[in-house]
């Protein structure tokens, strides 16, 4: 029976104006402080540990750990070469001032569990991108990016045609001046940043939840990039964790899963224990079919995630499951681009 091997993770994939990214991606917001502290060290040893896997894209924002993630990655990086990495503008980070109300889960609690004494200052203007760069620099020790995200200014209200006016003629800015190789945005919808691709000259974008196992909303936004030359980097892979492990109390889009989504995830679950597959095989593997994207990110707590990862990304699965998968309705029957 003829398999679909995932391309080597180590395999790179040209974006922007002569960045690369490997075919597994790291990101970085628990290294930050997600949900609960990681100690200094412990973020360290994921990132060498991914290091020596061979990955080699990086990805970062302000606003993981307010700082304290673009201060830790950085600081790993800066003793390193033939690396790729990305962070997001939007956010800036200034002391003496409340906390944004997205910086707060329902308990009150900052969604970061860090030291650093800053709250955020949302700011997509063309000034306000600017600065946004220069301070990740400085916290990253670093004189250039690689690639650029304006960071979800949706969850603020702003829109496309006033980031068209402020963030985008910035980030075209800094890649005029050699100063990053790569620009677009990074959202949790796919809308925008089709309405983004189709009004300016975009490299990349990362889609978080959108392209996934569970959901192929998305595919316009991925055809339009195949025929402007843009690439998608994809996110969220597990939906929260509802692909991880879909039971009743899973998290999809960071709250408690709809029952229909967790038939779906369950249904998919049950087809990849027919063939023998772990879920989180067939989750990780089946977006790098699509041409439009060229590499998975992967956020980790602990060496253990990250092996567990490693090891199911390599994982051999039938190319007859993607076939049945589509067959059963569990995939987008637009779906062209299948595994196998």
């Amino acid at each position: 029976m003829p398999s679909f091997r995932t391309p080597p993770l180590t395999e790179t994939v040209a974006v922007g104006r002569g960045a690369t990214v490997t075919r597994l991606g790291l990101g970085a917001s628990v290294q930050g402080g997600l949900f609960r502290p990681v100690e200094e060290s412990d973020a360290r040893a994921v990132f060498q540990a991914a290091w020596d896997a061979g990955i080699r894209f990086y990805d970062t924002a302000p606003w993981y750990g307010f700082g304290e993630s673009e201060i830790r990655l950085g600081d790993f990086l800066k003793q390193k070469s033939g690396f790729t990495v990305s962070s997001k503008v939007g956010r800036l980070l200034r002391e003496g001032i409340p906390p944004h109300p997205t910086q707060l889960m329902e308990d009150g609690e900052r969604v970061f569990k860090t030291s650093l004494p800053y709250n955020v200052v949302y700011d997509f203007s063309y000034d306000g991108v600017m600065r946004s760069f220069e301070e990740t620099l400085q916290r990253m020790q670093m004189d250039s990016l690689d690639l650029v995200f304006i960071h979800d200014p949706d969850s603020v209200g702003v829109t496309a045609s006033e980031l068209m006016d402020g963030a985008y003629r910035a980030l075209t800015e800094l890649r005029d001046q050699g100063l990053v190789k790569g620009i677009g945005a990074g959202m949790n919808q796919w809308e925008m940043p089709h309405e983004l691709l189709l009004a300016g000259d975009f490299d990349v974008f990362l889609l978080a939840g959108r392209y996934t196992l569970l959901e192929q909303h998305s595919l316009p936004l991925l055809q339009t990039c195949i025929e402007k030359g843009a690439k998608i980097i994809v996110g969220g892979v597990f939906n929260s964790g509802l692909l991880a492990n879909p039971t009743p109390d899973a998290k999809y889009n960071y709250s408690q899963a709809p029952e229909l989504m967790l038939q779906r995830a369950l249904a998919i679950k049950d087809l990849c224990d027919h063939y023998g597959i772990s879920i989180k095989a067939a989750a990780m593997q089946f977006p790098l079919a699509h041409p439009a994207v060229a590499s998975v990110l992967l956020g980790v707590r602990n060496l253990e995630q990250l092996q567990s990862n490693l090891q199911d990304y390599q994982t051999s699965i039938p190319a007859d499951f993607w076939k049945e998968l589509q067959h059963k309705g569990l995939v987008s029957e637009e779906l062209e681009h299948l595994p196998g």
